[in-house]
C-alpha cells in the first residue's frame, strides 16, 4: 500500500469517526436532565464511559475523560450544547461553562431580531435559565449574547 493510499485510508477513518461521534452526541444529548447544565454533560460522559465497558468508579471515569483528550472533548461538548434551528435561521450556543448564551444567524446576512431570538430560546427550553431582561442582552455584530441566570450555570 502506497503512502498516499495509507493517507487516504486514515483520512477516511477519521471522517467516519468524526461523523459517528457527532451522531452519537446528537442522538443522546437530550436524554440527560437537567438540560443545558454541567450535570447533563457529566451524565452523558458517564453514560458513554459505561457503554464503552468501563466501570463507574471514580478512577475509571477520570481515566476515560483524560483519554478522550482535549480536542475530542471540546468538539463533543460544542455539539452537546449547540442547537441549529433551521426553521428560525439561528444557531444557539449555550454551554453553561461560558458566561453567556450566544445566538447567531445561520446565514450571516440575516438580521438579528429579539423576538425571533426569544422564540429560539423557548424552542430549545432555555427561557428559564437565562436573564429575560432584554436590556441585559448584548448585540455584538451578528451575535446576541445573553447572560445566564446565576443559578442556571451551577447545575
Amino acid at each position: 500500500m502506497s503512502l498516499m493510499d495509507q493517507f487516504q485510508e486514515t483520512s477516511l477513518q477519521a471522517r467516519v469517526f468524526d461523523f459517528a461521534i457527532a451522531e452519537l452526541v446528537f442522538q443522546h444529548r437530550t436524554g440527560f436532565d437537567p438540560l443545558w447544565t454541567v450535570d447533563s454533560w457529566v451524565k452523558f460522559l458517564i453514560w458513554l464511559a459505561l457503554n464503552c465497558g468501563l466501570s463507574g468508579d471514580k478512577d475509571s471515569l477520570e481515566n476515560f475523560a483524560k483519554s478522550l483528550g482535549a480536542p475530542l472533548t471540546s468538539r463533543m461538548r460544542r455539539i452537546f450544547f449547540e442547537r441549529r434551528l433551521d426553521g428560525l435561521g439561528l444557531r444557539v450556543m449555550a454551554d453553561p461553562a461560558e458566561s453567556q448564551v450566544l445566538i447567531m444567524p445561520i446565514d450571516a446576512s440575516n438580521a438579528m431580531d429579539f423576538d425571533l431570538v426569544s422564540d429560539a430560546l423557548n424552542q430549545v427550553g432555555l427561557l428559564e435559565r437565562i436573564l429575560l431582561d432584554r436590556d441585559q442582552w448584548l448585540l455584538l455584530d451578528a451575535v446576541i449574547a445573553i447572560p445566564w441566570k446565576d443559578s442556571s450555570r451551577d447545575n
